[in-house]
């Protein structure tokens, strides 16, 4: 995040793109977040909906689910 999220996305995109975690709901949550932080809400929201569905923590789902609508509007 010292040079933006832009170089954030890039790294987190890279340990997507490996492939182990894929199921890991915190990896989806952290690409979402830096998604919307960059404008790029419709692929926030796709990268929001996986962390949603990975959650297993009702509190961690509320949140992620707060930060979906805030995308979708």
């Amino acid at each position: 995040m010292a040079e933006g999220p832009s170089a954030a996305l890039t790294i987190v995109d890279a340990l997507a793109d490996a492939g182990d975690l894929e199921n890991y709901h915190l990896l989806h949550a952290a690409r979402a977040d830096l998604l919307r932080r960059i404008g790029s809400h419709d692929e926030a929201a796709k990268s929001y909906l996986r962390a949603i569905a990975l959650a297993s923590n009702d509190r961690e789902r509320d949140y992620l689910e707060r930060r979906l609508r805030e995308v979708r509007t």
